[in-house]
């Protein structure tokens, strides 16, 4: 079996990248985390793939200005260069546009730290505390061209406990988010989820 090529796509320090390189280590994983790609040159997930002997690289988006075509068209190369197969989202914080989702449609993942459908973009912990919910958690789901909306490959939830904080609860939701993203990576390297 040879195993899928994954880029994992970041901007910040990276820790489901993390767990996703952790878990490619053991000899009967299906992807291999071939290429770290960022679009901020300071993110501190770099340094974590180079001592890891992963390939790196920085798509800066500021050049690009609003030109979000050419950003993307870029890190297009940089993934076609690098023969990748499927692509994780791990922490990237730009929206991507339409035409670029739908080429990577069925390859592409990302990871949300909530129970889909429900609260969808940013400040999840939050908001959820502010709802009253018994229960928060994490998803794993393909990318689509309309945010957090994909199908779900899996969920991982948590119960919110009385007194907890946003910190507290954010806490044990990216415990979660470590155990089932490298899952549903093996899921979809393994041909096991067809979308």
């Amino acid at each position: 079996m040879s195993r899928k090529r994954v880029a994992v796509l970041i901007s910040g320090r990276g820790s489901n990248m993390t767990a996703l390189i952790a878990a490619a280590k053991r000899a009967d994983y299906p992807a291999e985390i071939a290429l770290v790609v960022s679009n901020r040159p300071d993110a501190g997930g770099l340094a974590t793939a180079q001592h890891e002997g992963i390939a790196t690289e920085v798509v800066d988006h500021k050049p690009f200005g609003k030109d979000r075509a050419a950003f993307e068209n870029a890190i297009q190369a940089v993934l076609e260069r690098h023969r990748i197969d499927i692509v994780c989202l791990a922490g990237f914080m730009r929206i991507l546009t339409g035409d670029f989702v739908n080429r990577w449609y069925g390859r592409m993942l990302n990871i949300h730290p909530a129970l889909l459908p429900a609260f969808k973009g940013l400040d999840t912990h939050r908001r959820a505390l502010d709802a009253g919910v018994a229960e928060h958690g994490a998803t794993v789901h393909l990318v689509v061209p309309d945010m957090d909306s994909g199908p779900i490959l899996l969920q991982g939830s948590v119960i919110v406990r009385p007194g907890d904080t946003e910190t507290d609860l954010a806490a044990r939701v990216l415990a979660v988010e470590h155990r089932i993203y490298p899952e549903a990576l093996k899921m979809l390297a393994e041909g096991r989820f067809a979308p």
